[in-house]
């Protein structure tokens, strides 16, 4: 009797490759662990001999033999790295293998929906012709039946042509999914959900004027003497007018000896004389290269 082996899928292939690599790589690294004990041993012996006064013969052949062992040591380094490159490369080629066989899968599914609907076309039209054929068989035959029949065959002309249709965009969908260049939901559209606000980059600094500026519809205000986390689009303004340092400054540090972080620092109020408005700043400093150019 004949025995057959069954063809292994690329998935298996690579799980099984990568199997053979982990367990040549246990191998190699037990191997090396026995080298480089050894050539401690080695090491260990020759430097006894070095202390014990002994010959030059002795100390030459316990070189030779630590060199042996070092070459071997690092051989089984070499083997071992280029091992761990051929585990990569197989965890690699394994993640691309599930990935196709996964959108081989989709892609089937996609296929067996258009297979369906090709299968329960015939006798959707065939059901259709016969009721048509039964509404217009009789001679005596009244003007609204007619008009039945008529939308009924129209209907049945326009779902043949939607049928076509769909099953030609389903095949195209699976074509596209198995080569992995589609993202589409099998059944039914994906939901649209709301993305949230991008966050705004910020860069946390020490205030030397009290400070506003708007983020939105929002009026934000800082008093001086405190850290706050400011927009990174109104820094380079504030740090040139001398409003804000960074905390690592020098003098940051000692005017947070003398003012503390400011956290129970009073907000300013908006109609303070003293505030320094930075979208204003912000704005003059976009403003003058284009007038440095006029």
């Amino acid at each position: 009797m004949a025995f057959f082996k069954r063809e292994l899928s690329p998935v298996e292939i690579f799980e099984r490759a990568l199997k053979d690599k982990q367990a040549a790589r246990r191998k190699l690294d037990d191997r090396l662990r026995v080298a480089e004990q050894a050539l401690d041993e080695r090491r260990n012996a020759a430097e006894t001999l070095a202390k014990a006064g002994a010959t030059n013969l002795q100390l030459d052949r316990t070189e030779a033999k630590m060199r042996q062992v070092e070459d071997k040591a690092k051989a089984l380094r070499a083997a071992l790295a280029e091992c761990d490159e051929q585990i990569v490369l197989a965890e690699r080629g394994l993640g691309e293998a599930v990935a196709q066989r996964d959108r081989d899968k989709a892609a089937n599914e996609i296929e067996a929906v258009a297979s369906a609907i090709e299968r329960a076309v015939p006798g959707f039209e065939i059901g259709a012709a016969a009721l048509v054929d039964a509404v217009t068989r009789s001679k005596p035959v009244m003007s609204e039946a007619t008009r039945f029949g008529g939308d009924v065959d129209e209907i049945r002309r326009e779902v043949l042509a939607m049928a076509e249709l769909i099953c030609w965009e389903l095949r195209s969908a699976a074509v596209r999914t198995r080569a992995g260049n589609a993202n589409i939901a099998l059944l039914a559209p994906p939901e649209m959900k709301q993305l949230p606000a991008p966050e705004t980059d910020r860069q946390m600094v020490y205030t030397l004027s009290p400070l506003t500026w708007r983020e939105g519809e929002d009026a934000r205000r800082a008093a001086a003497f405190t850290m706050v986390a400011l927009p990174k689009g109104l820094l380079p303004a504030a740090l040139q007018h001398q409003h804000v340092d960074y905390l690592n400054a020098r003098r940051v540090q000692t005017l947070m000896h003398v003012h503390g972080g400011g956290q129970l620092q009073v907000e300013p109020d908006a109609d303070d004389p003293a505030l320094v408005d930075l979208d204003a700043l912000t704005g003059e400093a976009q403003d003058s290269p284009q007038a440095d150019v006029a």
